[in-house]
């Protein structure tokens, strides 16, 4: 596994937890000290799996295809940073390891939520309950509270990237772009309820697109409070979200990397966070010749996360999903070589294996839709 914040404590957790499937683990960072801690953490729980860490910098191919040829791995779990993906998907191809197409190799790409669940949601609503899906609303719902006055549930230079891009979605075979927070819509949520929620482009969108038949629209909207957009609009406004380097002191800084620098560490809001997450997916379309309708989606509390494996709720649910994922290929379920996207392999096993593992889902047949 190379990565050690967030999502790879609670992927590294249920790991460890599942030891029928994974006999042992390494735990690769740039930061060696953190993976330390991590393993420190999981032995402290009880949990007697043989973990070893190493320092890697998962920029630079040469030293991720050493460490590979030296613990042998049969999978490499990729939670790096999402620049880094191609040095990892290329040191897997030289060295023989599950995650890139060629040599009979398997690729699962997307495996958190969302992306992630929320395409396996949508596999499952293909194969049981539509002949064709017209539209698909993915609907992500953070009302976890850390008593900060500006902070990031996960990176702060992925997530602030991504609120300030513009938005797009999938209409008519083509896409169709917004300004950033351009389209707001309001939705009440199951264990959470009335929120503001505004339209992001979001990279399964583009998967799905390519892999739904007969998809007419797909829509992706994610929860704001005001003080968060408040805050990120004065930060715009003086240039701390940009991502060109400036001169400062006689050296090149990014003003987004600084600001990353200064912000609260995601891992640190874990003990302080309450509420809850609901993430699901909201269908219209046909079966049988008749106009259906189907939500599915996930209640997850922060609080309790943090009791089972010392992080929020948004990390566990990037984590766990990982973690199946793994289950799904070292156990042979899930075998088919080439680079695919979670939504084109058999949902059935990851569905049950999801209520099994900490994220358990549930369905609504009449659900309220998104205007």
């Amino acid at each position: 596994m190379i990565g050690a914040g967030g999502v790879a404590t609670v992927a590294a957790f249920k790991i460890a937890q599942n030891t029928d499937v994974f006999t042992e683990m390494m735990i690769a960072s740039h930061h060696v000290e953190k993976c330390d801690r991590l393993v420190k953490a999981i032995h402290d729980k009880g949990y007697k799996m043989d973990i070893q860490t190493a320092e890697v910098d998962a920029d630079d191919v040469e030293q991720l295809k050493t460490l590979m040829s030296s613990y042998k791995p049969e999978l490499v779990i990729n939670l790096a940073l999402p620049y880094q993906d191609l040095t990892i998907m290329e040191a897997c191809l030289a060295c023989g390891c599950n995650y890139l197409e060629q040599a009979g190799l398997t690729a699962i790409l997307g495996c958190g939520f969302d992306p992630g669940v929320c395409s396996i949601f949508t596999a499952y609503a293909a194969k049981h309950y539509f002949d064709e899906i017209h539209y698909l609303d993915i609907v992500d719902c953070n009302a976890g509270d850390h008593h900060k006055a500006f902070a990031t549930n996960f990176n702060p230079e992925i997530n602030i990237r991504e609120v300030s891009a513009k938005g797009s979605y999938w209409e008519d075979g083509h896409w169709v772009e917004t300004e950033p927070m351009e389209i707001k819509r309001e939705y009440n949520f199951d264990g959470v309820g009335q929120k503001d929620m505004y339209l992001l482009h979001h990279e399964e969108i583009e998967s799905l697109a390519l892999n739904i038949p007969g998809i007419k629209r797909i829509r992706f909207f994610m929860t704001f409070g005001q003080s968060y957009l408040t805050h990120l609009k004065c930060l715009e406004d003086v240039g701390m979200t940009s991502i060109e380097p400036i001169e400062f002191q006689g050296q090149q800084i990014v003003p987004l990397q600084f600001l990353k620098a200064v912000l609260p560490d995601p891992s640190s809001l874990g003990p302080r966070t309450k509420g809850k997450t609901n993430i699901g997916c909201i269908f219209q379309g046909k079966k049988d010749g008749k106009d259906k309708t189907y939500y599915v989606y996930n209640v997850c509390d922060h609080q309790e996360c943090y009791k089972e494996v010392g992080s929020q709720a948004v990390a566990y649910t990037t984590g766990v999903p990982a973690m199946i994922g793994a289950m799904m290929l070292m156990t042979g379920v899930w075998n088919k070589p080439g680079v695919h996207n979670i939504e084109e392999f058999d949902p059935d096993p990851f569905m049950d294996a999801l209520n099994k593992w900490g994220l358990p889902w549930k369905e609504s047949f009449s659900p309220e839709l998104v205007d």
